[in-house]
């Protein structure tokens, strides 16, 4: 059994690498999407609407498949098609560099992705949701645009999109099984491994009672976080 909690309290390391290094991409990455979104540039709006739609409309366990797998596809490819062209090594080889990653670099960039999309439509939703006249009172007091945003729409923003922001954060924590999808050595991973070992479903168990205590740790941050905001409201 402690063989059996340790490989599981590595794969829970994996697990929070992923959850973090989610968030601190996709939640910066979220507010350029939500603008381009909101954006009166109907190519920019047009190419960002597309964007949300693939990212939200397809299931996250195919796009992690997705990623990991078309660059190989596009590299082979590629030295297929243009080989007769371009003769030099140095040049495929410097494209097989770039087009390469290991499982847990895709397993990032898709989970980032994805979420930056989810977190787009909560802060579009935030920011459109400030009545206009508080923009036009920042203008006659002569506030910047930027000045108005950081100073006047922003703390607003933030305290409504918290708890939509939580429910997703929350999901985050439970979709980080999917990275197993592509052998990445995560929570669920080293459950499964343990299950099928010691042919017992005790290890399943156990990883639902780390996923359990996780959540309740997002929960609980996102609640003291609301209540330290209150005074906006």
């Amino acid at each position: 059994m402690l063989q059996t909690l340790g490989f599981m309290v590595r794969g829970v390391g994996v697990s929070l690498e992923v959850f973090f290094l989610t968030l601190l991409f996709s939640l910066p990455l979220a507010m350029p999407i939500a603008f381009g979104r909101m954006s009166r540039q109907p190519v920019v709006r047009t190419l960002v609407t597309g964007y949300l739609l693939i990212m939200r409309g397809t299931p996250l366990i195919l796009q992690l498949i997705f990623i990991y797998f078309a660059p190989k596809y596009l590299y082979r490819f590629l030295q297929e098609s243009f080989s007769p062209l371009i003769a030099s090594q140095g040049f495929w080889d410097a494209a097989g560099f770039f087009l390469s990653y290991n499982r847990f670099t895709a397993v990032i960039i898709a989970f980032s992705l994805n979420y930056a999309a989810y977190f787009a439509e909560i802060y579009r939703g935030g920011i459109e949701s400030i009545p206009k006249g508080q923009y036009e009172a920042a203008k006659v007091l002569g506030f910047t645009g930027s000045q108005t945003f950081g100073r006047i729409i922003l703390p607003q923003v933030i305290k409504r999109i918290l708890p939509a922001s939580g429910n997703e954060v929350i999901t985050l924590v439970k979709d980080t099984a999917l990275a197993q999808v592509i052998g990445v050595p995560e929570l669920f991973r080293a459950a499964q491994n343990a299950s099928s070992r010691e042919f017992s479903a005790m290890p399943i168990f156990i990883a639902g009672v780390f996923y359990f205590f996780m959540n309740w740790a997002v929960s609980l941050a996102f609640s003291r976080y609301e209540k330290k905001l209150s005074y906006y409201s």
